[in-house]
């Protein structure tokens, strides 16, 4: 599965948002710098869906504020 995330970095807070059933705004105190804030979106959505940190892949956006990342083996 597939879902589209918004990325709002250099945040006081790190959190996920759900806007609807494939669209997600996650903040994050990390700079978007040397892939950290990737990473730590990566660790916020995967904790969101109560999930293995290795089931979450980035498909596209690694320098955007939009990104898509695929969920393995799940149907959200």
């Amino acid at each position: 599965m597939h879902i589209f995330v918004t990325v709002k970095s250099r945040k006081k807070e790190n959190k996920v948002e759900k806007v609807d059933d494939l669209h997600f705004i996650v903040w994050t105190k990390e700079l978007p710098v040397k892939g950290r804030a990737n990473n730590a979106i990566m660790r916020l959505l995967a904790s969101y869906f109560d999930i293995s940190l290795s089931t979450i892949l980035l498909k596209s956006g690694l320098t955007s504020k939009h990104k898509v990342f695929e969920i393995a083996n799940r149907v959200l």
